[in-house]
């Protein structure tokens, strides 16, 4: 069996398994299939229909690890059945990794001599501090200095 149609044969069986109930929808009207559609898991966990149909397919190269554990979440799945679908992205994505390289660390930004001169000369008790645009810690106050 190829990656894909293992995929395929276990999203739809473990959408089989829960109920309606048992996820907290409301039933209406009747069912042509058992447990649950795949519009209500793509809600359940957060995604499209078009998305989530994508990916039961059998599509599942370059998921995230995030969206996994959505589907995981929104199937009820058990330690074991959360593992394999890991392993069944692992596979479809060629490697033993699940995630992709992570980039290389980003410098911390480098503050202006004005901009720390300002913040130096801020006499009110309370600290001050800067951020940059990706809000990472930039620079503070002496006084803030001491507060951490």
């Amino acid at each position: 069996m190829n990656n894909r149609a293992e995929v395929h044969e276990f999203l739809t069986t473990r959408r089989a398994k829960i109920t309606p109930e048992r996820a907290g929808i409301p039933v209406a009207g009747q069912r042509r299939v058992p447990g649950l559609r795949r519009s209500e898991v793509a809600a359940l966990a957060g995604m499209s229909v078009e998305y989530y149909a994508k990916l039961e397919r059998g599509s599942l190269a370059g998921v995230s690890a995030g969206v996994l554990e959505a589907i995981a979440r929104a199937l009820q799945l058990d330690d074991a059945e959360r593992a394999h679908l890991m392993h069944l992205a692992q596979e479809a994505n060629g490697s033993g990794a699940l995630l992709r390289p992570s980039r290389r660390p980003r410098q911390a930004a480098a503050v202006r001599p004005s901009l720390q001169w300002s913040l130096d000369a801020i006499t009110a008790p309370a600290p001050a501090s800067s951020t940059s645009t990706i809000t990472s810690w930039a620079t503070s106050t002496s006084r803030t200095r001491r507060w951490t």
